[in-house]
């Protein structure tokens, strides 16, 4: 299951959330959240950007978050980190963030799935799987892509796709906390 929010739409903040709550049952443990990337690059800093804002707020006070600026999580962590995760949160459902590349027309898409995302498949990368949901930004178009055209990604749209993902995700958390005290 997959579903799809354009930045621009004014109700996507609305959709995304309302798509995390139908993912995530609401008699399971509390969600993990991970966001992936990198400060190195615009188009890469979707996942730590997110994660900086759920760490400011006070919706997602309490809230296991891995990945801000100050301590990103990038791509080639998730082996080690899938393992910690294991470890450190047993049967948490996990939602993944991170950036995505995509069709030029895709650019400002929202896209929220049911299963783990694999982080570095836009660049080829064979790396681990992460995540019981997604939550993908469409940053950049894939026919051009380069890792240093992430650099020339727009940082305003990077910044708004991020406060759209984080602002979901407090809303998830806060409907996730009273579902769960109404069972």
């Amino acid at each position: 299951m997959e579903y799809c929010f354009h930045l621009q739409n004014t109700m996507a903040y609305v959709g995304a959330q309302r798509s995390l709550i139908r993912m995530i049952p609401s008699h399971t443990h509390a969600p993990v959240i991970v966001c992936i990337g990198s400060d190195l690059a615009i188009g890469d800093s979707l996942g730590p950007i997110v994660g900086t804002l759920l760490k400011e707020r006070r919706e997602a006070q309490g809230a296991f978050v891995y990945g801000t600026l100050k301590t990103p999580v990038t791509a080639k962590e998730i082996g080690y980190l899938n393992g910690f995760l294991m470890r450190t949160h047993p049967g948490c459902p996990i939602i993944a963030v991170d950036a995505a590349v995509g069709d030029k027309s895709e650019i400002g898409l929202i896209k929220i799935s049911d299963h783990a995302l694999q982080p570095g498949a836009g660049a080829n990368k064979r790396l681990s799987k992460v995540g019981d949901c997604s939550i993908l930004g469409i940053v950049a178009d894939k026919e051009n892509f380069s890792y240093s055209k992430l650099n020339l990604t727009r940082l305003g749209i990077v910044y708004r796709m991020a406060e759209v993902i984080a602002g979901a995700i407090c809303g998830f958390l806060g409907e996730f906390g009273t579902l769960r005290a109404a069972e």
